[in-house]
């Protein structure tokens, strides 16, 4: 997807909300634009791919969680995965909404989970393994994203972040493990960001969690190595969802649509790599590794100079 290499914003007569808008439009088109060719050139990165001693994960016929189901990425993999042939239950705190999502589609089931509880997790895993016994895929992508000021900020903000983007999946993945390990064939993906590797400061909890999935998510991998269960990272750049209001509408972000059709095409790899990075994504994923990581970073925090 291309963007124009450069625009004229005007942002002294925008409000504060349009004039972050604007900003954040123009970071993400600078960014993209300073490494599209770079990239476009090198085509697909060399990644590591789950264990060849395990049978295909097949694109249909699984039984699927994923957390978080009812807006956003989560609710767009909920559907692209489902037309694949999958069973999909998708769950989060907001149950009215998902009855909504899940009754459009047969073999979509809706289910209550607040990931923070531990006795909701330990419901939802009770629940699932007795009505939903061929579960062999859970994808950990409820997350929440707040913008935090160092000199004012709001302890519980942060601590809910914490508790729902990292302490969450690793709830519910200890609470699955044991039932996923018993499948023939079973996947467990996880959900992280491309802040997880450059973060921005003002989201500051919300990088650090992402950041922990993704350590997380190497040692969970290591440790089923010796299993059916493969562990997948998948870790979009922005993406235009309401994870933050205003993001669906800041056009240098990747649209929700483009984002999931390549990530899917990457899932349905044989093998699946073991993190699914869309072309977008790599600006941060491989900066350090590239020696970007100083520029990158400047980059991603600049509009909060």
């Amino acid at each position: 997807m291309a963007h124009p290499a450069s625009r004229t914003i005007d942002t002294a007569t925008a409000g504060p909300n349009r004039r972050q808008l604007l900003l954040t439009s123009a970071l993400g088109t600078a960014m993209w634009t300073a490494s599209a060719g770079a990239h476009a050139q090198q085509g697909p990165a060399s990644v590591a791919t789950t264990s060849p001693s395990r049978a295909p994960l097949p694109p249909g016929g699984n039984t699927i969680l994923i957390t978080g189901g009812g807006t956003g990425i989560g609710r767009a993999l909920a559907e692209r995965l489902h037309a694949l042939g999958n069973t999909v239950i998708i769950a989060s705190r907001r149950t009215a909404l998902l009855k909504e999502v899940a009754s459009g589609f047969r073999d979509m089931h809706a289910m209550t989970l607040d990931q923070r509880d531990p006795e909701s997790v330990r419901r939802l895993a009770d629940e699932i393994v007795k009505v939903h016994s061929g579960l062999n895929v859970v994808i950990n992508n409820a997350g929440v994203q707040r913008r935090e000021s160092m000199l004012n900020m709001k302890v519980a903000d942060s601590a809910d972040q914490v508790e729902t983007n990292l302490n969450g999946p690793i709830r519910v993945t200890a609470a699955l493990l044991a039932h996923l390990v018993s499948r023939p064939r079973a996947r467990i993906v996880n959900v992280s960001s491309g802040l997880a590797f450059v973060p921005r400061a003002s989201f500051a909890t919300y990088s650090a969690t992402k950041a922990g999935i993704h350590s997380y998510t190497q040692s969970l991998r290591h440790q089923l190595r010796n299993t059916a269960v493969d562990v997948i990272e998948l870790a979009p750049p922005p993406v235009r969802t309401e994870i933050t209001p205003g993001q669906s509408r800041i056009q240098a972000y990747m649209p929700l649509e483009d984002f999931i059709e390549e990530a899917i095409s990457i899932y349905l790899r044989n093998p699946t790599p073991n993190e699914i990075i869309v072309q977008r994504a790599r600006v941060t994923r491989n900066a350090e590794a590239e020696g970007r990581y100083e520029a990158a970073l400047a980059a991603v925090n600049g509009m909060d100079a």
